[in-house]
């Protein structure tokens, strides 16, 4: 029988040994790396258990340093080795759980980035390339604005009082304002070409692309749409070079070799003479083909600025002449890309704009293809 007044006589070793177990035990079954740091504080922080017995070397005999000095730094040794070796094992367990959640169908189709997946109107692009095509001859571009007063869009254009294109059926006419009169919506961009004439010395040569308001609206009108017009005012100007310029726009635009134009008498207020131009063009198959076939399309309306526009504009008739044509980007756009009807132009749907709409990078030139 033990005596319990006996001192009883421990091994440092096997003390050792079951503080490691115990520590072992413990970094196994830490869940995560908050409980692998706190079983280090505990066991190796300023006052953890391992540290303690660091702390006891000092105060031994050589011969006890010699003997329990190697097995205190030992023990922590596997301690640090076990930690770093669970902290391991959780962070690689946590990423394969995050790659688990977060993983990607790599068959899914790859979306197309904001910048390659926008789209120019067409309406846009054919004044980029409009702008390409006559700056490649010489022509600046002249804008003005949508609302005129009755002098730059009737009277300075030669138009009488009492023409029918001055009536509310033709015209959207703003309320009257102080002065008793009332401006409008243009009805065409030649506003534009007198604004130039009066500003501007000759010789003068621009186009003059831009919004165009009138009371009418159905398969091939809107009551907004787009016109360009072109202007050219010198000594010398005369109705052949007018149809070399009509003449090697439409080869350019249409990108054909060579094109067939009839021009046919007209009238217009600001022009004389005047003339509509035809544009030669097949329809076979119910596909319009330019530069083929033997059937005619209208296309614009041109002629001599008449005398009358020159004088209005301060401009010497006796010492300067010159030629002005006028066309609908919407109807040449429709005709050069297929579009059956002129409303959805108009219309803000993103699929038809994804159908008929043009990478904003791809910039129209006569030398890489205007639509290329």
């Amino acid at each position: 029988m033990t005596d319990p007044n006996a001192s009883s006589s421990t091994d440092p070793a096997s003390d050792l040994a079951a503080l490691e177990q115990g520590l072992t035990a413990d970094i196994a079954g830490a869940a995560d790396e908050a409980a692998i740091e706190a079983i280090r504080v505990a066991a190796l922080g300023k006052k953890g258990r391992v540290s303690e017995l660091l702390k006891t070397l000092g105060a031994m005999s050589p011969e006890e340093r010699k003997e329990k000095g190697p097995l205190i730094n030992g023990l922590r040794d596997r301690v640090q080795g076990a930690l770093a070796a669970r902290k391991e094992e959780l962070a690689a367990a946590a990423l394969t759980a995050r790659l688990e959640a977060e993983r990607v169908d790599v068959t899914l189709p790859l979306r197309e980035a904001p910048q390659s997946r926008g789209r120019l109107h067409p309406i846009s692009q054919v004044v980029d390339e409009l702008t390409a095509i006559f700056a490649d001859m010489g022509f600046a571009v002249a804008e003005g604005p949508d609302i005129e007063t009755d002098f730059y869009n009737f009277t300075a254009l030669n138009f009488p009082e009492g023409h029918p294109a001055r009536e509310m059926h033709d015209t959207f006419f703003l309320p009257e304002g102080a002065d008793g009169k009332r401006k409008l919506l243009r009805t065409h961009t030649s506003p534009v070409q007198i604004r130039t004439m009066q500003n501007v010395k000759p010789p003068i040569r621009v186009i003059c692309p831009g919004r165009t308001y009138r009371t009418d609206s159905d398969q091939t009108h809107t009551p907004m749409f787009h016109q360009v017009e072109g202007l050219v005012i010198d000594r010398v100007a005369n109705m052949g070079h007018l149809k070399w310029v009509l003449e090697e726009f439409c080869k350019a635009f249409f990108e054909v070799d060579s094109v067939k134009m009839r021009f046919r008498p007209s009238f217009f207020p600001f022009t004389e003479p005047s003339a509509e131009v035809d544009i030669q063009c097949s329809r076979k198959g119910g596909e319009i083909r330019f530069g083929e076939g033997d059937d005619w399309l209208e296309i614009l309306g041109c002629g001599m600025v008449h005398p009358n526009v020159l004088r209005n504009c301060g401009i010497d008739p006796d010492e300067y002449q010159g030629f002005a044509w006028g066309m609908g980007i919407d109807r040449i756009a429709m005709l050069k890309y297929g579009m059956p009807d002129l409303r959805p132009f108009f219309e803000a749907d993103v699929r038809w704009l994804e159908h008929y709409g043009f990478r904003p990078l791809d910039l129209p030139s006569l030398a890489g293809g205007l639509s290329s």
